[in-house]
């Protein structure tokens, strides 16, 4: 009797959802921002330092877009450039100080997308999760 009840759990499961999500969430395929400190910088001296986004555990980061979103305070005189799969900061910092801004990234499979796909248990993009946010200090002296 419990096997024939397990048996109509699992089935029942994998009618709502599909394979693919669970193999995705095993996998754990997911956008990432880069974990490396960003670097000191100084008051009147040209700054530059990247932030860069992959997904984990997927060879091939490229297939997908990626979409950045910066919410807090960058130092005045620095200003954001989003390349891609990357945020590049720059410029000549005018105060010193500790600045914490926080980076949102969603990330989208490019290619293979089909509205049928779509669900309420499965949207065809191949990752667990779709979005990731990391907050970062820049340090002005």
């Amino acid at each position: 009797m419990i096997k024939v009840l397990s048996r109509t759990l699992l089935v029942t499961f994998f009618l709502f959802c599909s394979c693919q999500d669970i193999l995705e969430c095993i996998i754990n395929k997911r956008p990432e921002l880069s974990d490396r400190k960003l670097a000191v910088a100084y008051v009147n001296q040209l700054y530059s330092e990247k932030i860069t986004a992959d997904i984990k555990n997927e060879p091939l980061d490229n297939s997908y877009n990626y979409y950045f979103h910066i919410d807090g305070e960058l130092p005045d005189g620095i200003e954001y450039i989003i390349d891609y799969r990357s945020i590049i900061l720059e410029g000549r910092p005018l105060v010193s100080g500790n600045y914490k801004f926080t980076v949102r990234l969603s990330a989208e499979q490019k290619y293979n997308y089909s509205e049928d796909c779509e669900s309420n248990y499965n949207d065809c993009d191949g990752l667990c999760n779709e979005a990731t946010s990391k907050t970062y200090t820049i340090i002005v002296n």
